[in-house]
């Protein structure tokens, strides 16, 4: 089985590690701060989460990233070559209002970001929902909220889309990193922050 780690216990992040939680999938969560800071989150979750070090999380088949991009370079400083594990990039170039957005250039975020994590297949996912939306049931109006995916390895690809699904959510596959997640990269991309869901037809 597949094991998860997650560095970064924000919003984000913990909106993640609540529904794998919600599944009884196992994960190791971590921060800036050490382990010693997670555990009341980690007990409030269940037994399926674990409070970890950076080293620890990052050590996982897939890694999720959930660190507010000004932290990037800092949170992923000295980790090991991550030798063709499974990186997910939930992060965009964003910091809070009233500050203004980050400047990256004409660039997909996420290709910057796969610089940051040497040898890992990035895919980029979990990062165009609003935390509440991520925390919240999949379903939804008779639905399943979409969640957008990017990334230029196939298997790791499809090995997100598994995930997707099997939280409940409906993964939408757009294509690569460098034209593909730029559809859904906050800020100002047309499919960043909608919370979409997708219907059954019925005849």
């Amino acid at each position: 089985m597949t094991s998860i780690g997650i560095i970064g216990a924000g919003q984000i992040g913990g909106a993640i590690a609540r529904q794998l939680a919600r599944l009884g999938i196992e994960a190791t969560i971590s921060n800036s701060r050490g382990p010693a800071t997670l555990r009341e989150l980690a007990e409030q979750l269940g037994p399926t989460i674990k409070a970890g070090t950076r080293e620890e999380a990052a050590a996982k088949d897939l890694v999720f990233v959930a660190v507010p991009w000004p932290k990037l370079p800092a949170a992923l400083a000295d980790l090991p070559h991550f030798g063709g594990r499974i990186v997910v990039d939930t992060n965009n170039p964003l910091q809070k209002a009233p500050l203004p957005p980050i400047d990256i250039g004409n660039q997909a975020s996420s290709a910057i970001f796969a610089r940051m994590v040497p040898g890992a297949r990035v895919v980029k996912a979990f990062n165009h929902h609003a935390f509440w939306n991520l925390t919240a049931d999949p379903d939804k109006e008779g639905g399943q909220r979409i969640l957008f995916y990017a990334g230029d390895d196939q298997a790791a690809k499809a090995e997100v889309a598994a995930l997707i699904e099997r939280l409940g959510f409906f993964g939408a596959d757009m294509g690569d990193i460098e034209t593909g997640s730029r559809l859904f990269q906050p800020p100002g991309a047309a499919l960043a922050g909608p919370n979409l869901v997708k219907m059954e037809l019925r005849a």
